[in-house]
């Protein structure tokens, strides 16, 4: 496939020149562009338009193709890749499942040498095209083999000081799949064939797979990344460096300018010793990625927390010092679900609703009590320590994200 001949100069400067237009739109308004598939520039702008706020550094360069809509879905955004270039260093980088190449450039970009692999040869030439131009200059020896990742470690020779994977998670109905056993490649199946060809090995997997399940399948791996952006997790990252260490956890939530991470062992989680305590002037609620690490204990005793309830992940204090990873709320009083109550309090139904541990939804409590979310306040509801269920009118006191 010739790339540039679909892709020539003047349907890249007609792409350009509509940026901030609909694509829908535009293919309806304009039927015809001389020498120009409109088609095929519609998607570039609206990839485009994805890749301003997922890509910007990529956006940034009017010579870059972008792929079809799923491998754009799929692609790590730039702070989740950037994040993975800071865990591994080395001369020699290997990417099993190459894709839009959005990982194998920014954890390869500080490589000597870079091999990039992909079973399906569109995105192979795609990121021939796109590396050419990202990498030029920064005399890096590249790589690009079009192949099934199994069979060329097999085959191959080759010994790499860093190996990424991130396997695919597409069924063949196109159904998304988590567990690692349901994953091509299957890391577990073929985890003595891959640690046989490198140093240092990153696993990519998804925000939705159980870590304990997957540390069963894996148990050599020496440190789990819980990665979130604006509070949802979209990354789960295993480590392996063949280090002979406990195995750490790090929770990090990312935002443009800086990271705020949490960090424990699982032996530190399984021996802190958790207070319990009825709400008091303050109520946290930890980051996403935090919980999604299990750091239900370990988060309480770092920041002298207590909790609420052992399967409600709410912490309580009277004091918060300094800055806390996750949410901060002031406890204003407790009410009752009651329609004039709320009403009184809510004249015009706009309050937040929040619930952990409690019978409703927060979607059911408010289509029963006609609220909306909303304004400053939140109402938390919440299981407390002696069983009882409880509603706490709050007012947001820390963000941090």
């Amino acid at each position: 496939m010739n790339l540039e001949n679909i892709y020539h100069q003047e349907l890249m400067q007609f792409v350009q020149d509509h940026l901030k237009e609909d694509p829908a739109h535009l293919l309806l308004r304009q039927k015809t562009a001389p020498g120009i598939d409109l088609k095929i520039a519609a998607r570039q702008i609206a990839m485009r338009q994805k890749a301003a706020k997922k890509l910007p550094f990529w956006a940034g360069y009017p010579s870059i193709i972008f792929p079809p809509s799923l491998s754009m879905e799929q692609c790590s955004s730039e702070l989740t890749a950037a994040y993975k270039s800071q865990l591994v260093q080395g001369k020699t980088f290997i990417d099993l499942t190459g894709g839009f190449a959005v990982d194998t450039f920014y954890i390869g970009k500080e490589f000597k040498e870079i091999t990039y692999l992909e079973r399906q040869q569109e995105l192979v030439e795609l990121a021939r095209h796109n590396l050419s131009r990202l990498l030029k200059g920064k005399g890096i020896q590249l790589s690009l083999v079009h192949g099934e990742s199994v069979q060329f470690i097999e085959k191959t020779s080759a010994k790499y000081d860093v190996l990424f994977v991130d396997p695919a998670r597409r069924g063949s109905g196109n159904q998304k799949m988590y567990q690692l056993k349901d994953l091509e490649p299957d890391v577990s199946q073929n985890w003595d064939l891959i640690r046989d060809k490198a140093k240092v090995i990153l696993i990519k997997a998804s925000p939705m797979l159980d870590i304990q399940a997957a540390l069963k399948e894996l148990p050599e791996i020496n440190q789990v990344h819980v990665v979130a952006v604006k509070n949802e997790v979209k990354e789960l990252l295993f480590l392996y460096n063949g280090k002979n260490e406990p195995l750490k956890v790090v929770a990090t939530e990312l935002g443009r300018n800086s990271a705020q991470q949490f960090s424990f062992t699982l032996e530190e989680e399984t021996n802190a010793l958790v207070n319990y305590s009825l709400p008091q002037k303050f109520l946290v609620l930890p980051f996403s990625c935090i919980l999604k690490a299990g750091a239900f204990k370990s988060f309480g005793k770092e920041f002298g927390l207590s909790k609420l309830h052992p399967h409600t992940h709410l912490y309580t204090g009277n004091e918060i010092t300094g800055p806390i990873n996750g949410r901060v709320f002031e406890v204003l009083e407790e009410l009752k679900l009651d329609k004039k109550v709320l009403k009184k309090r809510f004249p015009d139904g706009k309050v937040n609703v929040l619930t952990r541990n409690f019978p409703s939804k927060p979607d059911q409590i408010k289509k029963r009590y006609k609220l909306k979310d909303g304004g400053d306040e939140y109402l938390i509801a919440c299981t407390l320590m002696d069983g009882q269920t409880a509603v706490l009118r709050c007012k947001l006191s820390q963000e941090n994200t």
